[in-house]
């Protein structure tokens, strides 16, 4: 994304991007903005097989990836890390800071708490 940065007679920064690419922009926040108010009114709840389907998952971030379908490729994607990156948070060899865990419970539409392990 190309952007400039231009400096008002005030001093104020301003950034200048191309309309796509704030279009683009618009429509990721759109997307997350209904993803969290969606998974705030969902009252998902988990049978038995899902509670033993998430004890059993290496992270809790795991299981919800699987729950929902989504690729690991997908999820880094969504969550602007590599694939690798996103493999070592999944197995709990990294841990997200709380941007980070943001940005995974909006895309897999799930609270910040749900993505913690209980230690």
């Amino acid at each position: 994304m190309k952007h400039t940065i231009v400096v008002t007679p005030s001093g104020e920064e301003l950034v200048l991007i191309a309309k796509a690419d704030f279009e683009q922009i618009e429509e990721r926040l759109d997307i997350a903005a209904y993803d969290m108010a969606k998974s705030a009114d969902s009252g998902e709840t988990l049978d038995a097989g899902d509670v033993a389907k998430a004890l059993a998952a290496p992270t809790p971030l795991a299981f919800w990836r699987e729950r929902r379908g989504m690729a690991l490729n997908e999820l880094a994607a969504r969550i602007g890390v590599s694939p690798d990156h996103a493999a070592d948070l999944e197995e709990g060899r990294r841990k997200g800071d709380p941007t980070l865990l943001k940005r995974l419970a909006i895309a897999l539409r799930v609270r910040i708490e749900d993505l913690i392990a209980d230690e």
